[in-house]
């Protein structure tokens, strides 16, 4: 295999500690003295309850489901640890306009400098554009808007732009993110117009399926837009779920979706996530699974 960073996807862990969130932060504290290179956490600001809109087979909760702010989550994670990276995967952009989830991140890079990686995506339900007041037909303009404006608010200062769905002129948003940006990944369809998105405005690619072949093709489709855009291909992130596999009990079996490593790597993800609940039923078990992950990356 070549190289590689694992990553743990955090959303439900609060269940292994009886509904208390704080229980985000102690889990990551434990994942970053373990050595794991990513905590990742999804985005829902409401949910409806037509779950069955979901486009990628059945929604696997129900909309009563506790779904914590990312941001928030990983402003609190951010203090108490000092070397793990926090992501979104994915965050829905577009709820949030651009000019204060740039000040977020901005901050939240101020206490975890070159820690933040920004997951972003437009999500599929209507009924979370209509709650915050904004319109669903314009999702991929709010998207792409919001983005070119937030890396502008980044780097620039006074700073001017001008667009369909964000307009300011010369404000001053700092402090800067320490590098004067936060890498952008993207949780899309791997189209040749979603490509061309990623290569013009983004770092990495987030995969929807654990399927290698899957990942093989959405990473040459992007390389290759990558190449038309002048840009390295090598260069692109990819971070992937590793398959999940399950035992006669029903319970997750670990050493198998380790097995599964090499050949999603050789896929082109060297990003690496692995879900806690298939694996983890109390919080005693967590030192043992960061344990057994950072061990499987060393063979990476």
């Amino acid at each position: 295999m070549a190289n590689c960073e694992v990553a743990v996807g955090m959303f439900g862990l609060h269940n292994v500690y009886g509904g208390d969130a704080r229980g985000y932060i102690e889990a990551a504290r434990l994942a970053d003295a373990a050595g794991i290179d990513q905590v990742v956490f999804t985005d829902h600001v409401v949910m409806g309850e037509h779950t069955e809109r979901y486009p990628y087979g059945a929604f696997p909760l129900p909309p009563s489901e506790p779904w914590f702010e990312p941001l928030t989550l990983l402003a609190a994670i951010a203090g108490g640890t000092t070397h793990i990276h926090l992501a979104t995967g994915v965050l829905i952009a577009p709820l949030r306009p651009a000019a204060l989830l740039a000040k977020i991140c901005a901050t939240l890079d101020a206490i975890a400098p070159g820690r933040v990686e920004l997951g972003v995506g437009t999500g599929w339900q209507r009924e979370e554009y209509d709650a915050v007041g904004v319109d669903f037909a314009q999702c991929w303009t709010l998207l792409d808007d919001g983005v070119r404006a937030m890396q502008l608010l980044w780097r620039e200062a006074p700073a001017s732009f001008s667009s369909k769905t964000v307009n300011f002129e010369r404000v001053y948003s700092t402090p800067f993110p320490a590098s004067r940006g936060i890498p952008i990944w993207y949780g899309v369809k791997p189209t040749p117009r979603q490509a061309q998105r990623i290569a013009e405005l983004g770092a990495g690619w987030i995969p929807i399926s654990t399927s290698c072949d899957y990942v093989r093709e959405g990473v040459a489709c992007i390389r290759e837009a990558f190449s038309a855009a002048g840009r390295d291909p090598a260069s692109l992130r990819v971070r992937a779920h590793v398959p999940t596999h399950y035992d006669a009990g029903g319970n997750g079996d670990l050493q198998r979706s380790i097995d599964d490593m090499g050949a999603m790597v050789e896929a082109g993800a060297p990003v690496l996530e692995f879900e806690h609940h298939p694996y983890i039923r109390e919080p005693a078990q967590l030192a043992d699974f960061y344990a057994r992950l950072v061990e499987a990356r060393a063979a990476c």
